[in-house]
């Protein structure tokens, strides 16, 4: 989102005017307004009022960060630029759930489960992509700009919808599809050399301070960070109290993981605290750990049918203590410098929370499997594998479960003595962080659990109980189902180069230079035009006769053909060319063509002097390899050999371009490329 109104700021009321307007959108696209009468509307209008005090609060903080010079102001405003993005996000939280139909209840009872941490989108501001597209057209490509206008427009329609997108898979797609096409314009308009004069504005998701940057890559890196936080929420909002429910969290955890992973792993120099090493490792690490909680309560569900079996409460046993593992490698990572600076202390205190609940759950079910007297008797504690952490004063395997039942009761009171303790030092934990929210369920759910180990507790306990208590060992942390992180599916978007009208990316981008020739006209001779073709998109002139019609016009060997007879023909294959060639019969041609070749970028040819217009032409880069196409037609003349020329260099990706997909990745380089025909089929 965007600032509220101010005088220096004339772009600054958007917020609050999409704040208050139903129109139509892209699919994908959540309106924040639904028009429902009565006190549902008058609540989502308070909502309405709190963000907009929130957004003048956010404006007056952002002119004193970005004006002032003194540090410790500059640290005041930050952390005030914090708590007011915190209220921001959850409001806006509200108001989306306050609009949906299809958000699920909370269970009630004994399947509450525990709250996962979603995070917030990166939040832009409007982006004016006219201006500067059109110029680059005009001057570069030698194109009308101003005949661009509809696919602009689309262009910022699609932007402005990923600012909002909803919360499930067609959100997703949306923000795919917005990636993808940053691709396509990556590719095409953004070169060392030239490229379009954009400032991109985004405000860091954790800490809500401002950022901005001229390079794409801030661009493109800021819709992927939104699409891992968007699978967060779309994690975060399944309905953990049965299988289905666990399996899409996890689901949509794991590749909420793949995301940060692909940011952390190709995006360098980030501008704000989001997009930093250290936050993006962390970010992976708690998402791993969600995941991790998810399969476990999965598990949890379907072990509920047979609760008095042995072998399989200890599997949960160990699948929390894993649980518990994964949250306190995330809680350390976030109490240390530099992530601890910049991350809500909430989340801090969570992971801690988490990590000796989970710790409490393994020893609780550990006793739950020692005190299944019919499961001991049938000798299946034995053949167990090791469920206990080996110590010091033990063997190297760890200790080994009891046989005895008398034994099996003792260490289950023990065990759940640790699980009794862990759970009020959950609950100890949590009081010491401000509730964010009226329904606590997190409290609910430890609290629940404390009362089921006091419960078990209370049966084990014997008046005549005077011996010493048994010390519980540790649990050994194990997964029978680890959490992969996946990678983000944007190959499985279709987009379409929403310029795909300026030509193939091969040739016609800011990363390669031509001279624009013609139109020149032409009649048939006796031998013909003069001239061969060859390959496709865009068809080139394998060779030009001496003495011929097509050398007396100025064509010259390598030049590709845009226009035949006003038409433009950049993505026509070799055989439209051809026959609309030859269905001229006698009458003239008129052609339109590029000269891709470097001797004649300082100048003009001779013969066409007078029609030419010179544009950029292409710097050398090295040949490329590739399998000889074979696909040609002779014109009224011999064949004549292609030669042996130098071809522009494959487009370089930014340093984000390795996250864009295979199939994207081919869309843009692997179209058919003229260089790759100009260098290898040659005719005979």
């Amino acid at each position: 989102m965007i600032l509220e109104e101010r005088p220096d700021d004339p772009g600054a009321s958007e917020d609050s005017d999409r704040l208050q307007e139903d129109s139509s959108n892209p699919k994908g696209y959540d309106s924040l307004m639904q028009n429902q009468p009565g006190q549902l509307q008058s609540h989502r209008a308070r909502l309405h009022q709190q963000i907009s005090k929130e957004l003048r609060m956010r404006t007056g903080a952002e002119n004193l960060y970005r004006a002032t010079s003194n540090t410790w102001v500059r640290e005041t405003v930050a952390l005030e630029l914090s708590y007011v993005n915190s209220n921001l996000q959850l409001l806006k939280e509200e108001l989306a759930e306050l609009g949906s139909s299809a958000d699920v209840e909370q269970p009630e009872g004994e399947s509450v489960t525990i709250p996962m941490i979603p995070l917030g989108l990166n939040e832009t501001k409007e982006l004016d992509w006219a201006t500067p597209l059109k110029e680059l057209i005009s001057e570069h490509f030698g194109e009308d700009g101003t005949s661009y206008e509809t696919e602009i427009q689309e262009l910022e329609d699609l932007r402005q919808a990923t600012r909002t997108p909803s919360r499930d898979e067609v959100g997703l797609d949306l923000l795919a599809a917005y990636y993808i096409q940053l691709c396509f314009l990556d590719a095409r308009f953004f070169s060392p050399a030239r490229s379009p004069r954009l400032l991109f504005h985004w405000y860091d998701s954790l800490t809500g301070v401002p950022a901005q940057q001229r390079a794409l890559a801030f661009e493109k890196g800021s819709i992927l960070f939104n699409i891992g936080a968007l699978h967060t929420q779309i994690g975060a909002r399944q309905d953990c109290s049965c299988t289905e429910g666990t399996s899409h969290a996890a689901e949509a955890f794991q590749r909420a993981a793949g995301a940060f992973r692909l940011l952390r792993e190709n995006f360098s120099h980030a501008p704000s605290p989001d997009m930093s090493t250290a936050a993006l490792s962390m970010l992976e690490q708690l998402m791993v750990a969600q995941a991790q909680e998810c399969i476990f309560k999965g598990l949890l569900l379907r072990a509920s049918d047979t609760p008095d079996s042995c072998p399989a409460q200890l599997q949960l046993a160990q699948e929390a203590a894993q649980v518990a593992a994964e949250y306190g490698l995330v809680h350390r990572v976030m109490a240390q410098p530099p992530v601890r600076d910049h991350l809500p202390a909430s989340w801090t205190n969570l992971a801690h929370v988490k990590a000796e609940h989970f710790s409490a759950l393994a020893h609780y079910h550990t006793a739950m499997a020692l005190c299944e007297g019919s499961s001991a008797d049938k000798g299946e504690l034995p053949g167990q594998e090791h469920v206990f952490q080996p110590s010091a004063t033990c063997e190297p395997q760890g200790p080994t479960l009891p046989q005895h039942p008398e034994e099996c009761r003792k260490l289950a009171k023990a065990h759940l003595k640790r699980a009794i303790l862990g759970q009020e030092e959950a609950l100890r934990l949590h009081t010491l962080c401000r509730v964010l929210r009226k329904v606590d369920l997190l409290q609910v759910v430890v609290t629940q659990a404390l009362r089921r180990s006091l419960a078990k507790y209370s049966e084990l306990e014997r008046e005549d109980d005077f011996f010493e208590a048994v010390e519980a060992p540790d649990i050994q942390p194990k997964t029978h189902q680890a959490p992969e992180v996946k990678m983000p599916s944007l190959s499985q978007v279709k987009v379409t180069d929403l310029f795909h009208r300026l030509g193939p990316l091969s040739v016609f981008s800011t990363k390669n230079r031509w001279q624009l020739v013609g139109p020149v006209r032409m009649t048939r001779g006796e031998g013909g035009f003069g001239f061969t073709l060859r390959g496709d998109s865009p068809v080139l002139i394998a060779g030009v006769v001496p003495g011929s019609q097509a050398e007396s016009a100025g064509l010259k060997e390598g030049d590709y053909i845009v226009s035949v007879n006003g038409c433009p023909c950049k993505w026509w294959k070799h055989v439209e060319v051809v026959a609309q060639l030859r269905g001229v019969g006698e009458d003239s041609v008129s052609l339109q063509v590029v000269d891709p070749d470097d001797r004649h970028c300082c100048g003009v040819r001779e013969s066409v002097a007078s029609r030419r217009r010179c544009l950029p032409a292409p710097a050398p880069g090295p040949s490329l390899p590739g399998a000889a196409r074979t696909n040609k037609a002779r014109l009224g003349v011999n064949q004549t050999p292609a030669r042996t020329g130098t071809v522009s260099p494959v487009p370089e990706l930014d340093t984000l371009d390795p996250c864009v997909p295979r199939v994207a990745v081919e869309a843009i380089l692997l179209c058919p490329s003229p260089c790759n025909q100009l260098q290898l089929a040659r005719c005979t």
